[in-house]
């Protein structure tokens, strides 16, 4: 099918709930993309994040094959040796939790939300998150976002969520009463903007919570995985949560989302509580397994610690050329070049020009390249946006 012809399928049969670009994705590898127009595309916000290490990872596509062979589902009543495999996996590299398996970020903060809840006495009902998050689509976490517009049209919300700036200690404590249950908080902020927290603030939180025998929960969706160049962003901090969710980039590509929680706080999600039809299928570990493998086998969170920083001084290099660069926020490859003007005209025009960035909160753009990048991409990918700078500028 042509370009147009599949634009006007999708406009037909496709509820046109996404702002689409109009291309047509045919092919995904490594850190690039290739249109159905031949056009090759370097891919600096793969799969919204998804694909951290890069678009069909050989070892990933061999998973799923010889998993597609043997089994791809079974009900959760049975056992499969890759849910397991897993599981294992993720603790020896986090705190030692148990986990919850499921098929997103959102499901998976659904889940850490009700085992708070489940966890804690009956008159702990609150969550406290903070501004400028995301933390999904679903009621309840999206409640949880505590982002307006997110919530417009969609009122009433949930009641029980309180919502506090990012990185403000007194306003946490303040927010603090006998009827919290939990926090709930992205050790840094993706959606938001890439914003990081001071190391005392997530510290501070941790002790609030072990004050107030309220739950701490790390949404860790978009920054766990490996993308900070730590297995999890809460790594960097000296803080560790008693619950925690994952999802885009443990699956390599493949649907899947986790909940991990201590051992303690794990055995109050009991039969019947909470429970997913699709969560945790043989298909979709086997490629979380093969991402973890990967990860380690090609040394991923050293590559992904290093060219990051190689990344921020670039764009530290291309701020000095542009006066629209404010400043530039970083964690391994977690990057967020903050304007001073907006950012959608710059990201489309960069598309134009072979590179995939993306713009959250209107004035930063984000590059989340998969593990897998190297330094010549991202001068590739600097050097584009120099250009587009630059003619917007004129």
């Amino acid at each position: 099918m042509t370009t147009q012809e599949t634009i006007e399928l999708f406009e037909k049969y496709v509820i046109g709930n996404y702002p689409r670009l109009p291309r047509v994705i045919v092919k995904g590898e490594g850190s690039y993309m290739f249109d159905a127009d031949g056009n090759k595309v370097l891919d600096m916000f793969p799969g919204w994040a998804v694909s951290g290490i890069g678009h069909c990872h050989p070892k990933v596509v061999e998973a799923i094959r010889n998993q597609a062979g043997r089994l791809l589902h079974i009900d959760n009543t049975l056992y499969s040796e890759p849910q397991g495999k897993l599981a294992k996996l993720l603790s020896e590299r986090a705190f030692g939790g148990k986990s919850f398996f499921c098929n997103s970020g959102a499901e998976a903060n659904e889940a850490a939300l009700k085992l708070a809840r489940l966890h804690t006495p009956q008159q702990k009902y609150k969550f406290i998150t903070a501004e400028g998050s995301f933390h999904g689509r679903t009621f309840a976490t999206m409640t949880a976002t505590a982002q307006p517009k997110h919530h417009e049209g969609l009122l009433p919300l949930l009641p029980g969520f309180v919502y506090v700036p990012f990185n403000d200690v007194v306003a946490m404590e303040a927010a603090f009463t006998d009827e919290v249950a939990a926090v709930m908080i992205e050790p840094i902020q993706g959606e938001g903007g890439i914003n990081i927290p001071d190391k005392e603030y997530l510290q501070k939180i941790r002790r609030l919570c072990d004050e107030n025998k309220a739950l701490l929960i790390f949404d860790e969706v978009t920054t766990g995985v490996g993308r900070t160049g730590k297995w999890f962003a809460y790594q960097h901090f000296d803080v560790v949560p008693d619950i925690m969710t994952m999802a885009k980039a443990l699956g390599g590509g493949m649907a899947i989302g986790a909940m991990m929680a201590k051992d303690e706080v794990a055995a109050s999600l009991v039969p019947g509580k909470h429970a997913t039809t699709f969560g945790g299928n043989a298909l979709a570990c086997a490629a979380a397994v093969a991402v973890i493998e990967a990860i380690e086998e090609e040394k991923l969170l050293q590559n992904a610690a290093e060219v990051g920083r190689y990344a921020k001084e670039k764009l530290e290099l291309l701020k000095q050329k542009h006066s629209i660069i404010d400043h530039v926020r970083s964690v391994g490859l977690m990057i967020g070049v903050q304007l001073t003007g907006p950012g959608s005209e710059i990201v489309d025009k960069c598309l134009d020009n072979g590179l995939r960035i993306n713009c959250t909160q209107g004035t930063v753009l984000r590059f989340m390249p998969p593990m897998i990048v190297t330094k010549e991409q991202i001068e590739e990918a600097v050097d584009i946006l120099d250009n587009v700078l630059t003619e917007q500028a004129k």
